[in-house]
Parts: structure tokens; C-alpha cells; sequence
């Protein structure tokens, strides 16, 4: 699709960028304890303020569900966010008059219930805080909200940095990738990327399968696999969506070996085995190393990965073992310049950063619901007004 970007902004002197940000921080004792998401608020004031203008940040906080809740204000945030900034950073709630902050927060935009609902007079109050729209919450974007969607079609509208970064990546990554393009699908469940697993089939080349979420396919294809995780009400759905791959093209794999325990604790006493010699009383908690080392040459075949999910219970050593070394096979690949790497959801940058090459990877989307919706290929709304 094609989007305006900051680049595109006209000369802002003496006029006003309403930007929709993310300002959803992780808070520990009153304060901000993470500033990743206030540290990507940055380049995008500052190319406004580049440009002679100021910016009123619309944001949410938590879980309101359009009621005011003083615990959830965004009011909190000012401080960390002033120092990350570098700037005066006012606040005020809806209807009141701009100050003359560089910045300006308005309160959390789901303390409205119009908010959720995309209410036209809701988006009609946020526009006329501005002269333009820079929607810069990518992990808002699969929300069809006042502040995401409604207000994109009331005032000229671009793509944020942040924004434009992460749509930029996302095309490379499935809209118009290097072939071979790999895909590594991991987590605990199959019934919670169904709609993932069948988009992606007839996207990539190779689609990599891990964690619980294999074992429904191991058991699909009649392979036992002990007290391990596994929907077994889902063979039928897990036999379906290796047919459509065998029609698409696309090669599925799966574990040939595991690293089994009969508890599911850390460092519980565990052996490796073929995929196919689970005892009754064994679960399957890690891919093995035979497995590693296959799929790590489908990396080094490839010119596309796009990540998400772990391996295995890779919260807990050693079952954190093939995630990782995946993973540094992977960043070693992007480092060398062979392979593009995009990489999203929750588990998938804890476990990239567990095994060190959060920084080696091209782009990891810190966007978790919309990072999923990507992958599902559903249309964005926050995404769609913006074309």
C-alpha cells in the first residue's frame, strides 16, 4: 500500500501534529520501568518539531473500557516521557486549551467509550487539537478506534516513524520478499494461530513448526507423544493445513528429535530422543539438537525469515536451547548480510533477547495483537486509513 510519511509533511510553523502514539508502558512502584515505547515516541516529535511544529499525543493506558479510572492515567507517564523527550511535555484532558508545551498528552483516550467504537464526534474532538494526523502506534493499528482510525479521515493523514519503520519491514518481509522465505511459528497452541498457520502456508517456502504447537502435528501424522501438549482435537485441522502447504509448495518441518521430562520444571531431568520414542510418561519440552542443525541449514537456504513464537519452554534451561541457537544462527545470517530477519510478538522478543541477538535481527515489532493480525494477512484499519 502506499502512505504519506513525515517526509511528506508540509512546513508546520505555528500549526499543530495530533500523533497517535504508544505510550502503554510497563509501570513498577509510580514509574515508568521500561522506555522502549517512549524511546520510539522520539524520532517522530522531533522530525515534527524539524518541520516548526508541536505535537498533542493521543495514547491509551491499560484497560479503562471507557470509563475514567484515575489509576490508569496517562498523567503518570509525563515525567519519563519529558526526560526521554527532551522537551516540555504538557497535559490536559479533552476540551481543554492547548498550553504552550513543545508536547502536549491528552488523557487516555479509552477513558471515552467513543473511543472503542470509532465514534465519528469522539475522533471530530481529537482533530481539532491539530492541522494533521500522524498515526505512529503501529500496536494500535488493528484497531478500527476514534483515535486510530475515525480521525484519519477527518484531517490530512501520514505514517509516523515508527509507523512507516515497521510497515516498511513487514513488506519486505511477506509483501514483496527474497525468496526463499522462511516462517517460524512456535507457542504453546495451535487453535491460537490457526488463521496464521493457514495464511502463511501460502505465502513461504518453508514453514517452521515448534513448541506445543508441534506436537499437534507430530501426533497428527501418528506419532505419540507422551503427557506432552498437545490438541488432539486438532489432528483433522493439523492434517488439513499440511495438505494446503503440500499444494502451495510450501515444505512443513517439523522436530525428528526432542529433549523429553517427566516434569515440566526447570532443569528437570531430560534426555534427547528421536521424535517418534516419547515414553507414555514423558512430555516433549525442546526441539532437539539434530533438529537445530536442519533447520538451521533452511536458514542459511533462505533470504527471509519472519519469527514468531519460540521453540520450546524456553522460560525454563535447558529447554531454552534450540530457541536460542536458532536464534543466533539467525542474527549471525543478518549480520553476515544473507538473510532479512522480522521478528513480533511478546514470547518471540523475550526469547530473541534471552538469547542475545535482539539488536542483530533487521526488525522485531514490539506490536503483539497487530503483529498477529499481519501475519493472519487481515487488513489493519489504523493502517488502511492511512492509504
Amino acid at each position: 500500500m502506499t502512505f504519506k510519511t513525515l517526509d511528506d509533511l508540509p512546513d508546520m510553523t505555528g500549526k499543530v501534529a495530533v500523533v497517535r502514539v504508544d505510550l502503554n508502558v510497563p509501570m513498577q512502584d509510580g514509574a515508568v520501568s521500561d522506555f522502549t515505547r517512549l524511546e520510539a515516541v522520539k524520532p517522530t516529535v522531533d522530525a515534527i518539531a524539524a518541520k516548526g511544529g508541536r505535537s498533542v499525543l493521543l495514547a491509551h493506558f491499560d484497560r479503562p473500557k471507557g470509563k475514567v479510572v484515575p489509576e490508569m492515567s496517562l498523567r503518570q507517564v509525563i515525567p519519563a516521557l519529558a526526560k526521554t523527550l527532551g522537551r516540555s511535555v504538557g497535559f490536559i484532558e479533552l476540551g481543554d486549551t492547548l498550553p504552550a508545551d513543545e508536547v502536549v498528552v491528552l488523557e487516555n483516550t479509552r477513558f471515552h467509550p467513543g473511543e472503542e467504537k470509532n465514534d465519528g464526534e469522539l475522533a471530530a474532538q481529537f482533530a481539532a487539537y491539530g492541522d494533521v494526523y500522524v498515526n505512529d502506534a503501529f500496536s494500535a493499528a488493528h484497531r478500527a478506534h476514534a483515535s486510530t482510525e475515525a480521525i484519519a479521515r477527518l484531517l490530512p493523514a501520514y505514517a509516523g516513524a515508527t509507523m512507516g519503520g515497521e510497515l516498511r519491514a513487514l513488506e519486505a518481509a511477506l509483501g514483496a520478499p527474497k525468496r526463499p522465505v522462511v516462517a517460524v511459528v512456535g507457542g504453546a497452541k495451535v487453535s491460537s494461530k490457526l488463521a496464521v498457520l493457514e495464511n502463511l502456508v501460502a505465502k513461504v517456502d518453508h514453514l517452521i513448526i515448534g513448541g506445543g504447537m508441534a506436537n499437534t502435528f507430530l501426533y497428527a501424522q501418528g506419532i505419540d507423544t507422551g503427557k506432552s501438549l498437545c490438541e488432539k482435537d486438532l489432528a483433522d485441522t493439523a492434517k488439513a493445513i499440511l495438505a494446503k502447504a503440500a499444494e502451495a509448495g510450501c515444505k512443513i518441518h517439523l522436530p525428528t528429535d526432542v529433549v523429553v521430562a517427566k516434569e515440566f520444571k526447570a532443569h528437570a531431568d531430560n534426555r534427547v530422543c528421536a521424535a517418534g520414542d516419547v515414553a507414555a510418561d514423558e512430555m516433549i519440552l525442546d526441539a532437539g539438537p539434530a533438529t537445530v542443525a536442519e533447520l538451521a541449514d533452511v536458514l542459511k537456504a533462505s533470504k527471509t525469515l519472519v519469527w514468531n513464537g519460540p521453540l520450546g519452554a524456553f522460560e525454563m534451561a535447558p529447554f531454552d536451547a534450540a530457541t536460542v541457537a536458532l536464534a543466533k544462527a539467525a542474527g549471525d545470517l543478518t549480520v553476515k548480510g544473507s538473510l532479512l530477519t522480522v521478528a513480533g510478538g511478546g514470547d518471540t522478543v523475550a526469547a530473541l533477547a534471552h538469547a542475545g541477538v535482539k539488536d542483530q535481527f533487521t526488525h522485531i515489532s514490539t506490536a503483539g495483537g497487530a503483529f498477529l493480525e499481519w501475519m493472519e494477512g487481515r487488513e489493519l484499519p489504523g493502517v488502511a486509513a492511512l492509504g
